[in-house]
């Protein structure tokens, strides 16, 4: 990712609702399994685990959004992220693009579940909070990861 690349998420984020950013890191996962896949077929072994580290990222972001608590969704979103996370390590182990495009297949596809909601939302509704700062993976550590040199202030 360049400089106006991250320079431009940053800025989409800040006024971004909850649903909106959740959309966007599924967004982000996808991309990243789709650059994965891409960097195993050129053999490229390297790329492909740096994108697929940044999908785990990405997962656990996600995964820190969800109070296990909560009631039946946040368990199957726990348990898809699980699943999810495991298909990831096992296709980087069999270096499977295959297994790499079924999870960027997945993600798009309830990545537009949240999209349908978002547009059917219009402000009514829970809102879906971003999570706690405090927390192990958040946006700042997925942005840091993506660009561990960079510097940037406005």
């Amino acid at each position: 990712m360049n400089q106006t690349e991250l320079t431009y998420r940053k800025t989409a984020v800040q006024g971004a609702s909850g649903l909106s950013l959740l959309i966007a890191l599924y967004d982000t996962l996808a991309g990243d399994l789709r650059r994965g896949a891409e960097a195993q077929r050129k053999g490229d072994l390297e790329q492909r685990t740096q994108e697929l580290k940044h999908a785990l990222v990405v997962l656990g972001v996600l995964e820190n959004w969800i109070d296990p608590c909560s009631g039946e969704l946040a368990q199957k979103l726990v348990a898809f992220y699980s699943r999810m996370r495991q298909r990831i390590v096992e296709a980087q182990a069999k270096q499977s693009v295959e297994m790499m495009e079924e999870q960027m297949l997945e993600t798009i596809r309830i990545r537009e579940v949240w999209q349908r909601l978002d547009l059917r939302s219009d402000g009514v509704g829970p809102e879906i909070l971003p999570p706690e700062r405090n927390q192990r993976y958040s946006i700042p550590a997925l942005l840091q990861v993506e660009q561990p040199h960079l510097s940037w202030s406005a």
